[in-house]
This record gives structure tokens, sequence and C-alpha cells, in this order.
């Protein structure tokens, strides 16, 4: 491939994930650390929810036919939740409550606002008609025993381990958290509070891609090693990715993969490894490197390198690093859903490559544009709520149906 030939954001990522392999690395984890993680083996149920026929609200238990036009019926017994029943004598109900097992022969609870209390309690005034089946949980309706509740490459969310904990797993076999070096590029980067506002010296900014980049990293259960900012020179370069290499599964870097004679990055890797692609047609974001570094003991070192523009490498790190990251982690799922919204905007000069807009949802149901869609401009990724996804060529009139990407489904 040549510099002058772009490959598309689905050619690249489909290279992209074809050249990964999952890590070997697992671990047994408590399932109260697990939130986030990719699980490596199935999680099946050994027991039933609910393990018996339950009440599904507090009322009273009974049989559907001593009741079915209403009626008054003697109280026989108290059921809550955690209690063993005792069989419902005939022509009777019990006082039940949210959970608690249906004693055997009752089939129907009928809710308590649609009963009266008589006698202190010893008898029941059903108002209501009551059908079989009413307000019941049924043994198993929840999760039936040897059910796969989640399956391996499934990423783990605050509902799965509810659900987990329901059958009584107390711990769940996930990938390894993938190790990342950390790196960014540029003479010209201070590091906030090194320097005063009023001190900073011609020429130099202050930092920023790296604090958002650790914070991406961490938000998709990686370890994280910082190892700062590289001077634009191609030795230093070469001896600090061969480091890395050694003892991470991923290298990362901001900067230096484009064409400048500052521009470094890429030609280290070429140096030490290969270098698979590095332009991809999206806008922000062409210049992206990917590719892998020598390392010791037959392992694999991937290596991914993004623009150094703020926007540009955020947008980027979606697209390409994130569903890189999760692969590694044996995730089966890596994309995000797009959602068909209004565009309450023009946008009438389309781009040559597939552009990534900063927009955000107003309160009649359509999305906004943020003025300014510079590649260096964070302040419209602080104000958006998403992206809207345009193929190249293709211009926007207010009105317009637009594919819409909420960002907090790719920063879950």
């Amino acid at each position: 491939m040549t510099e002058t030939t772009p490959l598309s954001l689905d050619d690249a990522r489909a290279r992209l994930l074809a050249a990964v392999t999952p890590l070997a690395r697992t671990e047994d984890i408590d399932l109260s650390a697990a939130d986030g993680r990719v699980l490596v083996q199935d999680v099946i149920a050994r027991v039933q929810t609910p393990p018996h026929d339950c009440a599904a609200m507090d009322g009273y238990a009974l049989r559907a036919a001593d009741a079915a036009g209403g009626g008054t019926l003697a109280v026989s017994q108290r059921i809550a939740a955690g209690q063993t029943a005792v069989p419902l004598a005939p022509g009777s109900a019990a006082r039940i409550f949210t959970g608690a097992p249906l004693p055997a022969g009752a089939d129907a609870v009928v809710m308590q606002e649609d009963t009266q209390s008589l006698d202190g309690g010893a008898r029941v005034h059903i108002a209501v008609p009551v059908k079989a089946g009413q307000h019941v949980r049924r043994a198993g309706e929840n999760v039936a025993r040897g059910a796969v509740i989640a399956h391996r490459g499934e990423r783990l969310l605050p509902a799965s381990l509810g659900l987990a904990a329901s059958i009584g797993v107390a711990r769940v076999q996930v990938a390894a958290p993938p190790r990342v070096a950390l790196l960014c590029t540029g003479d010209e980067l201070v590091a906030p509070g090194s320097i005063a506002p009023q001190d900073l010296p011609p020429g130099h900014i202050y930092e920023s891609n790296r604090f958002f980049l650790r914070a991406l990293l961490t938000r998709l259960g990686c370890r994280v090693d910082d190892l700062g900012t590289l001077a634009d020179r191609l030795d230093t370069t070469v001896d600090a990715l061969g480091q890395a290499a050694q003892t991470h599964d991923l290298i990362l870097t901001s900067g230096g993969v484009s064409v400048g004679e500052e521009d470094h990055v890429k030609s280290a890797v070429q140096q030490l490894g290969r270098l698979d692609l590095w332009q991809i047609a999206v806008k922000p974001g062409k210049p992206f490197a990917f590719g892998e570094l020598p390392r010791a003991a037959g392992e694999r070192c991937y290596f991914a390198g993004l623009p150094g523009n703020p926007v540009s490498g955020f947008i980027t790190f979606l697209l390409l690093v994130r569903p890189l990251l999760l692969r590694l982690q044996g995730a089966m799922q890596c994309d995000v859903s797009a959602l068909p919204l209004r565009a309450d905007f023009d946008w009438p000069k389309p781009g040559k490559r597939r552009e990534f807009l900063r927009v955000r949802r107003n309160a009649d149901g359509g999305l906004d544009l943020h003025p300014n869609q510079g590649s260096a401009a964070l302040t419209a990724l602080h104000w958006a709520d998403g992206l809207a996804d345009l193929p190249a060529g293709q211009a926007v009139a207010r009105g317009d149906t637009v594919r819409y990407i909420p960002l907090a489904e790719w920063l879950a």
C-alpha cells in the first residue's frame, strides 16, 4: 500500500481485527471486581430462578377456583420471603409477601389493594375476580437450570453481574487486562502544572492527549504504563519503543505518524518491526499506524499510533484502538450502534473522506452541530454527546436523516 492510497475505515478495522490474536492470559476474579471485564468461559446456571413458584407482590395466595368471582375466605397462614409454606387448606387463603413461596395448592395471588382484611386478619374479602396464575412468578421463569446466562466473549455489565449473583456465581473467568504502554511525542508539549501560563515558552502548548488517552484505556480495562513524552528524535524513539515492547501487549503513541520531518514514530516502528497500515480515509484522523514489534518468548506486542491533534487522536482511538483492545480481550462484540436522527444543521460541502462531526441532541429530537469542527478543538468534544457519521461525499441539508453514534456507548 502506498502513502497515496488510504484505506477505508471498514477495511482498516477488518485488517486490524484479523491481525490481532486474543491474549492467552486469563484471571479468576471475584464477581464484585468484574464490571467491564470480558468472559473467557460461559457462565452456566446451576440453579433455576425463581427456585419455586412465588408471589410477585404482597397480597393473598389462594386457589383461583375458590374466589373466581371474589368472596370471603379464612386466612390459614402467613408466609414471608425466606419462610417455608405448608399446603394451603381448601377454601382458605394465605397472607403472602413478595418473593415468598406459594403454598402447595395455591395457583394465584390477589394484591392486597384488591382485598379487605376482616376480623383482625382472620378472614379476607376478595373484591375482584381471580384468575389462575395471576401475580405468580413461576419457578425457573427468569433463569432455567443449565441455561447459559452470559457467553464467552461477552463484556460484563452491571446487569450481568446482578444476574450472575442471582444464580450463586461468586467468581468468573475473564481475560487478563491488556498491558499498554502510552507514549506521547512532541518537543512542544508541556505538562500541565509544570510551568505557569504566563511563563509558557513561545511555540509550546500544554499536553492534553495523555490525559484523555489514559482515561480511555482505563475504561477499557487496560493496565496502563505512562512512559512520558518522547523527544522528537529517531534514536530516542527507537530505544523507547524497543524497550516497551518487551513488557507490553500494546504500545500506543500520540503524534509522530504523519509525514513531517519530525514525525519519527512511523520510521522507528518500521526499523524495529513491521507497519501494516498508516493512512485511513476518515476525517478527522487520517494518519494512523498499526503494526507489530518484536518481543521475547514468542509473545506479541502490537503497535498503534494515533495522530497528534487532540480530536483526531480521540476519535481515531474510538474507531480503531477501542475495537483492537476489545479483541485482545476476546470480546465478540467490538462495534457500537448508530441511530437515525434528524440533522438540524446544514453541511453543504461534503469531504472526500468519511467524516465524524461533533453533534449534540437537542430538545426537539434533532442534532445540533458544533460550530468548530477543527481537529484540535477539544471544546467541541466536551460539548458533544455524539458523532454524526457521514459517508464520503455526503452533503447534509437541514431535516436530513444522519447516522448518530452516542459517545456514551463508546465510552461505557
